[in-house]
């Protein structure tokens, strides 16, 4: 078993498989790397959304063991596994589930999110300032001052139309040169992403939005459900919050 200071200094890349299938539930990968101190393996690929962009990680099992955390460092994503009994060792092939409801759930949250953004950037040109999310509730701000008159009704109205519209969600990869020149992801702040990124991932809702996005989303916007529009909320001058609930239909 590699030790905790070795397990520091490797030099791993970890496959992201959800990037490509975000449906994948379960999966067999090699432990690439252990960290006995911080109960922690990573893996040479992994179906598990390690925290970033807003979105919490996955939650599942790994080797048997419960994982309750998921952290990507430089191109490496560990994967933390709860109670004490002993860790795969380096080498071993380890079989993982995701907490399908929790992961579903995240990913229809995140579309909804998209869906908001595109009926806001298309009716009002509004960009985003930041947004965070758990299963089934987020919340997004936006460069609004001020807020329009009745704002939290319309919008939730456009959102949902669109939803039940039945938008496909298509996931593709472009260069980034290419990438910083599509006038549809200037708003996605392209140009921030490390210039090392030679690859950016697309997430496009046909025909409303187009973004630069590393999370899971669901194949088609029929499958997100309801959104509502619990408040909006100042938060500065230039910046309005927005908070949203998904429900079934």
């Amino acid at each position: 078993m590699l030790s905790s200071e070795r397990a520091k200094m490797a030099i791993v890349t970890t496959e992201l498989l959800y990037l490509r299938d975000a449906y994948l539930r379960d999966f067999d990968a090699t432990v690439t790397s252990v960290d006995e101190g911080g109960r922690r393996v990573s893996l040479d690929q992994t179906i598990f959304y390690p925290t970033g962009g807003g979105q919490p990680h996955d939650t599942g099992s790994l080797g048997g063991l419960r994982v309750v955390g998921v952290q990507k460092e430089d191109d490496e994503v560990w994967h933390t596994l709860d109670g004490d009994c002993p860790l795969p060792a380096g080498g071993d092939t380890a079989h993982g589930e995701i907490d399908w409801e929790r992961r579903h759930q995240l990913m229809r949250t995140h579309t909804a999110l998209h869906v908001l953004c595109g009926v806001i950037w298309n009716e009002w040109g509004t960009a985003v300032t930041g947004g965070n999310m758990e299963p089934l509730s987020a919340r997004m701000d936006f460069e609004f001052d001020p807020l329009p008159e009745g704002f939290g009704a319309t919008v939730e109205k456009l959102v949902n139309v669109e939803i039940a519209a039945a938008r496909p969600v298509e996931v593709s990869f472009i260069r980034r040169s290419d990438a910083v020149l599509d006038e549809d992801l200037i708003r996605t702040k392209v140009n921030l992403i490390p210039e090392s990124v030679s690859e950016i991932r697309v997430v496009d809702i046909v025909g409303l939005d187009k973004q630069a996005d590393g999370g899971t989303h669901v194949r088609n916007t029929n499958e997100v459900g309801k959104v509502t529009v619990l408040k909006t909320e100042s938060k500065g001058k230039s910046n309005k919050r927005i908070r949203i609930q998904v429900t079934d239909r």
